[in-house]
């Protein structure tokens, strides 16, 4: 008797679908019509589209002068379905389809975006595009009423999709460094980059939570409004947390030893940028080459844990990082529980939690030493002082999908180039997703060894 074959985990489904995407725009940023002179290399033109599906920003041609319009058309179209996922574009069709999804797409596209799988999937979808339509089309209108120079409609368009799905692509060479003084252009694209950080499932509850407060004051109640989730409450408080301490670090650092002849108000406003685009939109209004190596190694660490679950944002996110506080804090107190406020970790987080830091250093880790080897690995140390420093933050920033850069990347060999595609590629999809797709190959055992105690330490 022929055994069943087992239905493919629907974890398998995004990473086929990213991957087309990836192959599709390539050969399309390989045609004539995408080019304004002469040809792009196949490697190149690989490296751009994921760099685009995968909301990076890195690149290693400049966006504005070497793409047409149809190019810059294209390497948007990636930028948008890589922010909201290929899997919600899918669904959504299918749900205006046929008003039916299946379940394996129901649970791809609930790990994917939400932290509670029991959603109503159809019209989730409807308002995650509604809402993001609405985020980069008010983005947009207020970069343009801004600036309508040096933002014309289509550049406005561009730049705050860019923003809200965290990419960092710019049509401007310096990125958005001559608006380095300009409050509102930086404000706009801090509220973009933040808000496309946050995660689908913050953004929906604020919504409700909002409606709920203002329907509150109209209609005059009395009764105690809701209150956002637990779940809510720890990614907003550690997102505020992790920018407000990144900007005090890097103002601190530049005012040290970076760019003192600035103004006291642009050195706020640039470290406070600097902070919030860490978070894996890859903008910058200061050259990230010129900052000091204290800057870079803040930056790095913000860059690493990047935004919220289920965003548009990359990194090993800000729950696992206030998981792993957690952890280290219940070590300190000798507590039993991992306590988060007024709830406990259950061991499954943890243990996922924990995963994911080993799992991602580990590919970091290996990708910086690949890096070296590829990059400087005939250059004596006196000669290559420095070249460690910049492999190790462009590593991060491929793999938190940050894309801010302090240069070397136009510079890589084609070995380098393939390993920063890796890194963009596990970065956006997440290393918990591939564990759980070579989860869905393994057997459990069904029996358990006996333990032991070893010395550590």
């Amino acid at each position: 008797m022929t055994p069943r074959k087992l239905p493919a985990s629907p974890f398998v489904y995004p990473i086929l679908y990213f991957a087309a995407v990836i192959v599709a725009g390539a050969l399309l940023l390989s045609l004539d019509q995408s080019l304004t002179t002469g040809a792009i290399r196949p490697i190149d033109a690989l490296f751009t589209a994921t760099s685009a599906t995968c909301v990076t920003g890195l690149i290693v041609v400049d966006t504005g002068s070497f793409f047409t319009p149809f190019g810059q058309a294209v390497i948007l179209v990636l930028i948008q379905l890589g922010g909201l996922g290929i899997m919600t574009f899918t669904s959504l069709i299918f749900y205006l389809w046929r008003q039916r999804i299946s379940l394996n797409d129901r649970v791809a596209v609930g790990q994917s975006l939400l932290h509670d799988p029991n959603f109503k999937l159809g019209h989730l979808l409807v308002r995650i595009v509604i809402f993001t339509l609405a985020a980069e089309t008010a983005g947009a209108t207020l970069i343009h009423l801004f600036d309508p120079h040096g933002f014309p409609t289509p550049v406005a368009f561009f730049h705050a999709i860019s923003a809200f799905c965290n990419a960092g692509f710019s049509l401007f060479s310096d990125s958005l460094s001559r608006w380095r003084s300009h409050v509102g252009i930086n404000l706009v694209f801090m509220a973009l980059i933040v808000v496309g950080g946050l995660g689908f499932s913050i953004l929906a509850e604020f919504e409700q939570w909002t409606a709920a407060r203002l329907k509150r004051l109209v209609e005059h109640q009395h009764r105690r409004p809701p209150r956002l989730s637990w779940y809510a409450g720890v990614v907003m408080r550690t997102t505020v947390l992790l920018v407000a301490l990144g900007a005090v670090a890097l103002l601190i650092d530049e005012w040290v030893g970076g760019h003192r002849h600035a103004s006291v108000g642009d050195r706020l406003l640039a470290a406070l940028f600097q902070s919030v685009t860490c978070r894996t939109a890859g903008f910058n209004t200061v050259p990230i080459a010129q900052l000091t190596n204290v800057s870079l190694l803040v930056m790095i660490f913000l860059m690493f844990v990047g935004g919220a679950p289920g965003s548009c944002a990359g990194g090993i996110k800000v729950t696992t990082l206030r998981t792993l506080w957690a952890f280290i804090v219940t070590h300190f107190r000798g507590t039993e529980q991992v306590e988060i406020g007024r709830y406990a970790i259950d061991r499954e987080t943890l243990n996922r939690a924990l995963a994911l830091v080993v799992f991602s250093s580990v590919i970091v880790s290996g990708a910086v030493l690949i890096l070296n080897v590829s990059e400087g690995g005939q250059v004596p140390h006196p000669e290559a002082r420095g070249l460690s420093l910049e492999i190790a933050f462009e590593a991060v920033s491929a793999f938190a999908t940050v894309g801010l850069s302090t240069g070397l990347t136009p510079t890589l060999s084609d070995l380098g180039k393939g390993v920063i595609i890796a890194l963009m590629f596990v970065g956006r999809l997440g290393p918990v997703l591939f564990l759980a797709v070579l989860q869905g190959f393994q057997r459990k055992r069904a029996y358990d060894k006996p333990e032991q105690s070893l010395m550590i330490g």
